[in-house]
């Protein structure tokens, strides 16, 4: 969805959008990032017969599938046959509202929270009854995932507007210390060993007198971010908690890096947000079209994207070894 007061901008491809319920690809637990598969059925199909917790997603119309419309039509067609020997067209049973239409394109990340436990562990991260986290299935830096809020009568709101709640904001904020913990632990895992400021702590770790507590370490999760796009591409409210590296396969255009580079970028911290804040406008601020300038050293590519992405992974390999 597009800001509330701006037409959509999206910050991912429309490939990415039609593909987002596709199940086996991860950013945690597998190693690092991998390129998405180029065949991408969407596996959300498999849960259009399930009930739907959402009234609102159900395939029926407020409108032709009214009772009294239904009566209506009734007499209508009555009184048709009795003015024409044509018999009138037989109106097509109204669907079932208990039937679950698919969770495709812009509404993808609604299966995670309609039942996250159809999905594997490569998938699903955890789930409980108001949250789900996921990996991301297009994740823009080497650890990416998404928590998914489950409150129906937030999930379907802009999160400028579903963030101004307080207590819903506080329980938002608090279950994204839990997944920055997770994201902080898996960085630990995969970089741990080549970086300097962990020296101290595995040498604790590897010694025959293991000592009671061991040396802090470095602060993964001073490398990690959180936050919302002012302009989310999918429907269902979802925040970002990613690595600060933006290095990843599917890191490919200038809108997935300023995504995440520019003020396009809330951060969590930052909500409720002032009504005059200038980034209730993306699309008026231009964000997503602004120079390209690397996170890590200020460096300006201008438009070169492709020299951006090499330097990038340059930044990668120093940061790991801080």
């Amino acid at each position: 969805m597009g800001s509330p007061e701006e037409p959509r901008q999206d910050a991912i491809t429309e490939e990415e959008i039609q593909g987002t319920a596709v199940p086996g690809h991860s950013s945690i637990d597998q190693g690092g990032p991998t390129t998405p598969p180029k065949t991408k059925p969407n596996a959300c199909t498999a849960l259009q017969y399930a009930p739907s917790p959402y009234p609102m997603l159900q395939n029926e119309d407020p409108i032709t599938d009214s009772p009294c419309l239904s009566v209506v039509s009734e007499l209508m067609s009555s009184k048709s046959k009795a003015l024409s020997p044509r018999p009138s067209p037989r109106r097509p049973p109204p669907p079932n509202p208990t039937i679950q239409p698919p969770f495709i394109g812009r509404d993808g990340l609604g299966a995670y929270i309609y039942a996250p436990e159809e999905f594997p562990p490569s998938r699903v991260i955890y789930h409980n009854a108001s949250f789900v986290t996921i990996n991301d299935l297009y994740p823009k830096s080497s650890v990416h995932v998404l928590l998914l809020p489950r409150d129906p009568a937030k999930s379907l709101l802009h999160p400028f507007i579903a963030l101004e709640d307080p207590v819903f904001l506080a329980s938002v904020r608090e279950e994204a210390e839990k997944a920055k913990k997770l994201v902080a632990g898996e960085l630990r895992r995969r970089y741990g060993s080549v970086s300097t400021s962990e020296v101290a702590r595995r040498t604790a770790q590897e010694s025959e007198d293991l000592p009671d507590i061991l040396p802090p370490g470095r602060d993964w999760l001073r490398s990690i971010v959180c936050g919302i796009h002012a302009g989310p591409s999918m429907n269902h409210l979802h925040i970002h908690i990613l690595s600060v590296d933006r290095v990843s396969p599917c890191m490919k255009h200038r809108k997935h890096y300023n995504s995440f580079a520019t003020p396009f970028f809330v951060p969590l911290e930052d909500f409720p947000l002032d009504r005059l804040d200038e980034r209730r406008h993306p699309g008026r601020e231009g964000y997503l079209e602004r120079e390209l300038k690397c996170w890590r050293c200020g460096k300006g590519f201008s438009n070169k994207f492709g020299k951006l992405k090499a330097h990038l992974e340059e930044e990668f390999d120093a940061w790991k070894r801080e």
